[in-house]
Protein backbone atom coordinates (compact mmCIF):
# COMPACT_ATOMS: atom_id res chain seq x y z
CA UNK A 1 0.00 0.00 0.00
CA UNK A 2 1.63 3.57 -0.97
CA UNK A 3 2.15 5.97 2.14
CA UNK A 4 0.69 8.69 -0.09
CA UNK A 5 -2.29 6.68 -0.71
CA UNK A 6 -2.57 6.02 2.66
CA UNK A 7 -1.98 10.34 3.30
CA UNK A 8 -4.60 10.96 1.41
CA UNK A 9 -7.20 8.76 2.55
CA UNK A 10 -6.77 9.87 5.93
CA UNK A 11 -7.01 13.50 5.10
CA UNK A 12 -10.25 13.17 2.89
CA UNK A 13 -11.61 11.34 5.93
CA UNK A 14 -10.40 13.67 9.08
CA UNK A 15 -11.89 16.36 6.81
CA UNK A 16 -15.19 14.83 6.07
CA UNK A 17 -15.62 14.04 10.09
CA UNK A 18 -14.75 17.41 10.94
CA UNK A 19 -17.96 18.60 9.17
CA UNK A 20 -16.45 19.87 6.00
CA UNK A 21 -18.36 19.74 2.66
CA UNK A 22 -15.25 18.21 -0.09
CA UNK A 23 -16.04 20.03 -3.39
CA UNK A 24 -14.71 19.13 -6.31
CA UNK A 25 -14.03 23.04 -7.46
CA UNK A 26 -13.11 24.22 -3.79
CA UNK A 27 -9.24 25.36 -4.30
CA UNK A 28 -8.95 24.09 -0.49
CA UNK A 29 -10.05 20.64 -0.47
CA UNK A 30 -10.72 19.86 -3.86
CA UNK A 31 -8.14 17.55 -4.53
CA UNK A 32 -9.47 15.29 -2.32
CA UNK A 33 -12.20 14.96 -4.44
CA UNK A 34 -10.59 14.36 -7.46
CA UNK A 35 -8.40 11.95 -5.51
CA UNK A 36 -10.90 9.90 -4.07
CA UNK A 37 -12.94 9.26 -7.95
CA UNK A 38 -9.44 8.94 -9.67
CA UNK A 39 -7.38 6.81 -7.25
CA UNK A 40 -8.59 3.50 -6.94
CA UNK A 41 -6.32 3.07 -3.47
CA UNK A 42 -7.70 6.18 -2.12
CA UNK A 43 -11.44 5.19 -2.93
CA UNK A 44 -11.08 2.08 -1.38
CA UNK A 45 -9.11 3.20 1.95
CA UNK A 46 -11.39 5.50 2.53
CA UNK A 47 -14.87 3.13 2.10
CA UNK A 48 -12.83 0.39 4.43
CA UNK A 49 -13.00 3.27 7.08
CA UNK A 50 -16.27 4.17 6.95
CA UNK A 51 -17.67 0.60 6.59
CA UNK A 52 -15.94 -0.35 10.22
CA UNK A 53 -17.02 3.19 11.59
CA UNK A 54 -20.26 2.31 10.01
CA UNK A 55 -20.44 5.57 7.91
CA UNK A 56 -21.82 6.42 4.67
CA UNK A 57 -20.51 8.82 2.18
CA UNK A 58 -22.80 10.87 -0.56
CA UNK A 59 -22.34 12.64 -3.23
CA UNK A 60 -24.37 15.59 -4.66
CA UNK A 61 -23.12 18.38 -7.39
CA UNK A 62 -19.35 17.36 -6.72
CA UNK A 63 -19.59 17.24 -3.48
CA UNK A 64 -19.08 14.71 -0.91
CA UNK A 65 -20.90 14.82 2.10
CA UNK A 66 -20.53 11.99 5.49
CA UNK A 67 -23.37 10.65 7.33
CA UNK A 68 -23.67 8.42 10.28
CA UNK A 69 -24.91 4.71 9.57
CA UNK A 70 -27.78 2.92 11.64
CA UNK A 71 -27.06 3.70 15.34
CA UNK A 72 -23.79 5.15 15.06
CA UNK A 73 -23.41 5.73 18.84
CA UNK A 74 -20.21 8.16 17.95
CA UNK A 75 -21.66 10.03 15.34
CA UNK A 76 -25.03 9.99 15.38
CA UNK A 77 -27.73 10.76 18.05
CA UNK A 78 -29.70 8.88 20.75
CA UNK A 79 -32.84 9.88 21.08
CA UNK A 80 -31.90 11.27 24.65
CA UNK A 81 -29.33 13.67 22.78
CA UNK A 82 -31.81 14.60 20.24
CA UNK A 83 -34.56 15.59 23.27
CA UNK A 84 -32.08 17.84 24.71
CA UNK A 85 -30.94 19.88 21.37
CA UNK A 86 -34.71 20.24 20.52
CA UNK A 87 -35.75 21.21 24.06
CA UNK A 88 -38.32 18.22 23.86
CA UNK A 89 -39.45 16.28 27.32
CA UNK A 90 -41.45 13.15 26.28
CA UNK A 91 -40.08 10.61 23.71
CA UNK A 92 -43.89 11.02 21.67
CA UNK A 93 -42.67 14.43 21.00
CA UNK A 94 -39.70 13.42 19.35
CA UNK A 95 -41.52 10.78 17.46
CA UNK A 96 -43.88 13.72 16.86
CA UNK A 97 -40.59 15.64 15.07
CA UNK A 98 -39.25 12.52 13.65
CA UNK A 99 -42.73 12.83 11.45
CA UNK A 100 -42.80 15.82 10.98
CA UNK A 101 -38.90 15.27 9.14
CA UNK A 102 -40.16 12.85 6.77
CA UNK A 103 -43.00 14.46 5.95
CA UNK A 104 -39.98 17.78 4.66
CA UNK A 105 -38.86 14.92 3.25
CA UNK A 106 -41.63 13.71 1.32
CA UNK A 107 -42.41 17.57 0.39
CA UNK A 108 -39.03 18.07 -1.15
CA UNK A 109 -38.49 14.71 -2.96
CA UNK A 110 -41.10 13.45 -5.02
CA UNK A 111 -40.18 10.98 -7.79
CA UNK A 112 -36.52 8.85 -7.85
CA UNK A 113 -36.23 9.46 -11.36
CA UNK A 114 -36.49 12.86 -11.55
CA UNK A 115 -35.13 14.28 -8.53
CA UNK A 116 -37.44 17.50 -8.87
CA UNK A 117 -37.01 19.66 -5.66
CA UNK A 118 -39.47 22.13 -4.21
CA UNK A 119 -37.73 25.24 -3.79
CA UNK A 120 -39.09 26.34 -0.83
CA UNK A 121 -41.31 25.49 2.08
CA UNK A 122 -43.16 27.60 4.78
CA UNK A 123 -44.23 26.36 8.18
CA UNK A 124 -47.94 26.67 7.61
CA UNK A 125 -47.59 24.62 4.29
CA UNK A 126 -45.68 22.03 7.05
CA UNK A 127 -48.39 21.85 9.24
CA UNK A 128 -51.03 21.16 6.70
CA UNK A 129 -49.19 18.23 5.28
CA UNK A 130 -48.76 16.54 8.86
CA UNK A 131 -52.47 17.36 9.54
CA UNK A 132 -53.80 15.97 6.61
CA UNK A 133 -51.20 12.95 6.35
CA UNK A 134 -52.63 12.49 9.85
CA UNK A 135 -56.49 12.83 9.11
CA UNK A 136 -57.11 9.48 8.35
CA UNK A 137 -55.85 8.05 11.68
CA UNK A 138 -57.82 11.09 13.23
CA UNK A 139 -60.88 9.63 11.83
CA UNK A 140 -60.13 6.29 13.04
CA UNK A 141 -59.11 6.97 16.38
CA UNK A 142 -62.65 5.98 18.05
CA UNK A 143 -61.89 2.34 17.23
CA UNK A 144 -58.81 2.46 19.77
CA UNK A 145 -58.96 1.72 23.17
CA UNK A 146 -56.73 4.53 24.75
CA UNK A 147 -54.71 1.88 27.51
CA UNK A 148 -53.54 -0.21 23.66
CA UNK A 149 -51.80 3.20 22.07
CA UNK A 150 -48.04 2.69 21.94
CA UNK A 151 -46.30 5.54 23.26
CA UNK A 152 -44.51 5.35 19.70
CA UNK A 153 -47.61 4.84 17.29
CA UNK A 154 -48.78 6.26 14.75
CA UNK A 155 -52.33 6.61 16.60
CA UNK A 156 -50.51 8.40 19.29
CA UNK A 157 -49.12 10.60 17.15
CA UNK A 158 -52.71 11.62 15.56
CA UNK A 159 -54.08 12.17 19.26
CA UNK A 160 -50.36 14.74 20.15
CA UNK A 161 -51.13 16.41 16.72
CA UNK A 162 -54.81 16.90 17.74
CA UNK A 163 -54.48 17.97 20.93
CA UNK A 164 -52.05 20.56 20.42
CA UNK A 165 -53.40 23.91 18.65
CA UNK A 166 -52.56 25.15 15.23
CA UNK A 167 -50.52 28.03 16.59
CA UNK A 168 -50.47 29.60 20.40
CA UNK A 169 -51.05 33.58 20.48
CA UNK A 170 -46.84 34.12 20.86
CA UNK A 171 -45.79 31.77 18.02
CA UNK A 172 -48.57 33.59 15.73
CA UNK A 173 -46.70 37.17 16.17
CA UNK A 174 -42.67 35.53 16.62
CA UNK A 175 -43.24 32.16 15.09
CA UNK A 176 -41.51 30.50 18.26
CA UNK A 177 -40.42 27.44 18.56
CA UNK A 178 -41.99 25.58 21.08
CA UNK A 179 -44.02 22.12 22.44
CA UNK A 180 -47.22 23.85 23.15
CA UNK A 181 -48.31 24.16 19.47
CA UNK A 182 -48.15 22.41 15.80
CA UNK A 183 -46.65 25.67 14.48
CA UNK A 184 -44.11 25.80 17.68
CA UNK A 185 -43.24 21.82 17.06
CA UNK A 186 -43.06 22.57 13.35
CA UNK A 187 -40.18 25.27 14.42
CA UNK A 188 -38.34 23.04 16.74
CA UNK A 189 -38.18 20.47 13.74
CA UNK A 190 -36.77 23.20 11.37
CA UNK A 191 -34.65 25.28 13.81
CA UNK A 192 -32.64 21.46 13.95
CA UNK A 193 -32.25 21.02 10.80
CA UNK A 194 -30.83 24.35 10.43
CA UNK A 195 -28.04 23.66 13.33
CA UNK A 196 -27.28 20.45 10.80
CA UNK A 197 -26.39 22.83 8.13
CA UNK A 198 -29.72 21.04 5.90
CA UNK A 199 -32.31 24.14 5.99
CA UNK A 200 -31.54 27.63 5.37
CA UNK A 201 -34.21 30.36 6.42
CA UNK A 202 -35.41 33.49 4.45
CA UNK A 203 -38.40 35.51 5.19
CA UNK A 204 -40.10 32.89 6.71
CA UNK A 205 -39.16 30.71 3.74
CA UNK A 206 -37.51 27.01 4.41
CA UNK A 207 -34.57 26.29 1.50
CA UNK A 208 -33.14 22.76 1.00
CA UNK A 209 -29.25 22.52 1.07
CA UNK A 210 -27.75 20.89 -1.31
CA UNK A 211 -26.37 18.36 1.74
CA UNK A 212 -30.05 18.55 2.56
CA UNK A 213 -30.84 17.24 -1.41
CA UNK A 214 -27.71 14.70 -1.12
CA UNK A 215 -29.19 12.63 2.43
CA UNK A 216 -32.88 13.00 0.86
CA UNK A 217 -31.84 11.42 -2.51
CA UNK A 218 -29.65 8.80 -0.61
CA UNK A 219 -32.47 7.82 1.77
CA UNK A 220 -35.02 7.07 -0.51
CA UNK A 221 -32.25 5.26 -2.81
CA UNK A 222 -31.31 3.08 0.31
CA UNK A 223 -34.16 3.09 3.30
CA UNK A 224 -37.41 4.31 1.62
CA UNK A 225 -39.96 3.35 4.08
CA UNK A 226 -37.70 2.96 7.52
CA UNK A 227 -38.75 5.96 9.57
CA UNK A 228 -42.38 4.44 9.25
CA UNK A 229 -40.12 1.10 10.84
CA UNK A 230 -38.45 3.30 13.40
CA UNK A 231 -41.53 4.90 14.76
CA UNK A 232 -43.12 1.47 15.07
CA UNK A 233 -40.73 -0.43 16.76
CA UNK A 234 -39.01 2.77 18.91
CA UNK A 235 -35.71 2.27 18.23
CA UNK A 236 -33.42 4.09 20.42
CA UNK A 237 -31.50 5.38 17.93
CA UNK A 238 -31.99 6.84 14.89
CA UNK A 239 -29.73 7.83 11.37
CA UNK A 240 -28.99 11.61 10.36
Amino acid sequence: MDSRNMDKALELYARLTMGEEVKRTNPENGNLYEEYYQNAEVYEIVNQILKKLNLSIYEYKETLYLSAGEGNRVFGYSNEELKRLMGLRYNRELYMCYYIMYRILLSFYQDSASYQYREYIRLDEIVKEVTVSLSGIVRDLSVYAMEEIEENSFQNLALLWEELPVASGEDQEQLRASRSSQMGLVKVVCNFLISQNLFAEMNERYYPTDRMKALTEQYFEEYRGRLYELLERGEADAKY
